[in-house]
């Protein structure tokens, strides 16, 4: 009976970490519950590496989005195929993509256009190649991403060049950064590249070939969930994050690209010293429907698939 206390004390130690532990489990559920909510109640953008996010980036990391009252979660995606099935399948309201990514998604569900991002595409021919002129892609490996604009530029560029569209193979690579490493290691004829990963293909002697700006083409675009934006809550939400957007547009009309390299390198995961190097001659537009004739231009070619 002289252990009986012990034993009595020893138990109850334990009745007492049992109880902590269940305690813990139902403040961790609760807390993942509440972390839910909150994410399912924010606006959410889906976006890649790319430069077209810069308002954005530019927006959160100076509480522009704070400032107006919207809660925006922005969710990073390496391919564009990632962000629309973000999109599709209800996890985010808003994409980054273009407008022939767009006008495929239009196909499954309602797209509501809000902005044209200014963002364009080059060709890249890997420098050992010795490939100066587009007909001789013939029997050429292209990296790209089927029903986007980098599929529409490929038949640009067998049109322009008398290519049988059969003999450029067109290999699709939807993630950009491995997209640039094939290039970087030569194991790609050539490619498709956005900025930044275009400047880096550039600083490596990579021959570019088309640049989708000389075609008075503005493919890119921030896309919503149109069913989604008909609700009150949402539509208030787009406002708001809408303004701060344009805000955030003015900031890097007013300050430079160069003023918000290291945001840059951080989001895009590269070099400061490349975004320092990025063109000072881009343009980040208010939000606004894109452009009729490109809209136009690439649902047509769509259409033609």
């Amino acid at each position: 009976m002289k252990h009986f206390p012990v034993i009595v004390a020893v138990l109850m130690l334990l009745a007492g970490c049992g109880q902590s532990y269940e305690e813990t489990k139902r403040i961790t559920r609760q807390q993942q519950r509440e972390a839910l909510r909150r994410d399912s109640a924010a606006f959410k953008v889906a976006l890649m590496p790319t430069l077209d996010g810069l308002p954005l980036w530019v927006a959160q990391q100076y509480h522009l989005f704070d400032n107006v009252g919207a809660e925006v979660r922005l969710k990073r995606y390496s391919s564009q195929m990632d962000c629309d099935t973000a999109l599709l399948r209800g996890r985010v309201e808003g994409t980054v993509t273009d407008l022939v990514r767009a006008a495929q998604m239009e196909k499954q569900m309602s797209i509501q256009l809000a902005a044209a991002t200014g963002a364009y595409w080059q060709l890249f021919v890997n420098h050992n190649a010795r490939i100066r002129q587009l007909k001789q892609l013939d029997d050429k490996m292209v990296a790209m991403t089927r029903f986007s604009v980098t599929d529409q530029l490929c038949d640009v560029v067998t049109d322009t060049a008398g290519i049988d569209k059969e003999r450029l193979y067109r290999v699709q690579i939807n993630d950009v950064g491995i997209r640039l490493s094939m290039v970087l290691n030569n194991e790609i004829d050539a490619l498709f590249l956005t900025e930044p990963q275009a400047t880096i293909a550039r600083q490596h002697g990579h021959t570019l070939l088309l640049d989708s700006r000389r075609m008075d083409y503005r493919p890119g675009a921030l896309v919503f969930n149109g069913e989604e934006m008909k609700r009150p809550k949402r539509k208030q939400q787009r406002e708001r994050f809408l303004k701060a957007y344009n805000q955030a547009c003015d900031s890097i009309d007013k300050y430079g690209l160069r003023h918000f390299s290291r945001l840059i390198a951080q989001q895009c995961e590269i070099p400061v010293e490349v975004a320092d190097s990025l063109p000072d001659n881009i343009v980040f537009p208010h939000a606004g429907r894109p452009r009729q004739q490109d809209i136009d231009k690439a649902r047509k070619w769509l259409d033609g698939k």
